[in-house]
């Protein structure tokens, strides 16, 4: 009967040793071991399921490819929310449509909510007001049920802004520059006279001729001649010209009052409605 007690005796240790079953495994060890040395087929075996595997294995460095890839992907993603932080911090921030303008470089957007419009709005002139959206339609946009959303976009010299309901149609879009705001958007004339823009070729008249036939329109269509009376009652000096413009621009046509003073010419452009210059036209040239 075997014992599972360490044995007594040197005899017992060689007995346990030598028995069959370490005999055995002993011999299949030795046998595999030649066998590999001989044939190399662990090699071979070993060969065999990486050549049948290699089409489902990533080629070298494909996983620290990708590694790196997903690394830069979330880079570029805090780049971004930090970017869209600072844009979205500007458009809460900014005093006005000009400071807009101002901070929200070209290409840069962000969300802009109802009350923080009406808020840039109504901080303009009431006859600047005019040059943004229509007052009439805004007031639909802002109190009704039309807008969802409203989004802009800086570009250059001015932003694009996007009146969106909730299927995320564009149902109103402003495209206004600093240029629009007059005085609000940077300074109020140019330095020059009327021939050094090329707008206003063939279409200049003495003042007091052209406001002879401004007197004689209806009163009602001279606010839609001469909306901005705030920048040309700023200028200094005499008003000696009026250019009008040779084209017309989304319903507009600019209207061009050269002063003159202290020796220098200063030039100083006013939106006017399309429709109000051509009655105008007419009255100049004596048809009307």
């Amino acid at each position: 009967m075997q014992t599972w007690y360490g044995p007594a005796t040197f005899t017992e240790w060689l007995k346990r040793i030598c028995s069959v079953l370490n005999l055995a495994i002993l011999s299949i060890s030795c046998i595999i071991i030649v066998s590999e040395f001989r044939f190399d087929w662990c090699e071979r075996l070993v060969g065999n399921y990486l050549s049948s595997t290699n089409d489902t294995r990533p080629e070298n460095g494909a996983i620290w490819e990708a590694g790196r890839h997903m690394v830069n992907a979330m880079q570029s993603l805090d780049q971004m929310a930090i970017e869209r932080e600072s844009t979205g911090r500007t458009v809460r921030t900014a005093d006005s449509f000009t400071d807009l303008i101002d901070k929200l470089g070209p290409g840069e957007w962000g969300n802009l909510d109802k009350e923080r419009f009406r808020q840039l709005y109504l901080s303009l002139p009431p006859y600047r007001r005019r040059n943004v959206v229509d007052p009439v339609r805004l007031v639909w946009l802002l109190n009704g049920s039309a807008t969802d959303r409203i989004f802009c976009e800086g570009r250059m010299g001015g932003i694009k802004i996007f009146f969106i309901d909730s299927q995320n149609r564009v149902v109103q879009q402003v495209d206004l520059d600093a240029k629009a705001l007059g005085s609000n958007g940077g300074q109020n004339g140019v330095a020059g006279t009327l021939e050094d823009l090329p707008e206003f070729s063939g279409k200049i008249y003495p003042s007091s001729l052209f406001f002879s036939a401004v007197s004689r329109l209806p009163e009602e269509m001279r606010s839609y001649l001469i909306p901005d009376t705030e920048s040309l009652l700023s200028e200094q000096g005499s008003l000696d010209r009026v250019g009008v413009g040779n084209s017309a621009r989304d319903g507009f046509i600019f209207l061009g009052f050269e002063f003159r003073h202290m020796g220098e010419s200063r030039v100083v452009e006013v939106k006017a409605r399309e429709w109000a210059v051509w009655q105008l036209t007419l009255v100049l040239r004596g048809e009307g």
